[in-house]
């Protein structure tokens, strides 16, 4: 690749972030006002892995344990999830999705799903499929040092 490859690759990149971390804030207080933006990926993995351990869901966002702990209970008492007993030991918990946070989400994701189709209506699906296929080889490229 170029280096003005590169450079405009790179500038493409910071847009994308800037604008998925400003919609993270949006979808984030769609889910509730009063939630952080930060929440929304931690809601997103209940929803989409199920109940999980609170130490699971800490090494899946990269936290400490004492991190997730501050993050979990604000959602807590919002009543957007719940803590449940682990069947597989008695001594711990899991955290899931409570009814009403489900729903928020799936209403959340349907407007997320809507606005999209809309900004893309006007694109070829041969286009669509490619940007997929793209950011899909993409996303499986390791960025650890």
């Amino acid at each position: 690749m170029t280096e003005p490859s590169h450079a405009a690759l790179e500038r493409e990149f910071a847009t994308f972030v800037r604008r998925a971390r400003a919609a993270s804030e949006r979808l984030s207080r769609g889910v509730h006002p009063g939630l952080d933006a930060s929440a929304y990926g931690l809601l997103v993995y209940l929803r989409d892995d199920g109940p999980r351990r609170p130490s699971d869901v800490a090494e899946h966002l990269g936290v400490g344990k004492a991190t997730i702990t501050r993050q979990l209970k604000p959602l807590e008492a919002l009543g957007l999830i719940e803590r449940l007993p682990d069947p597989g030991d008695g001594r711990a918990h899991l955290v899931a999705l409570t009814d009403d946070g489900r729903q928020r989400m799936k209403q959340v994701r349907e407007a997320r799903h809507e606005r999209l189709r809309a900004h893309l209506d006007s694109w070829p699906d041969e286009d669509i499929r490619t940007l997929a296929r793209l950011l899909g080889k993409f996303n499986t490229i390791n960025t650890e040092p």
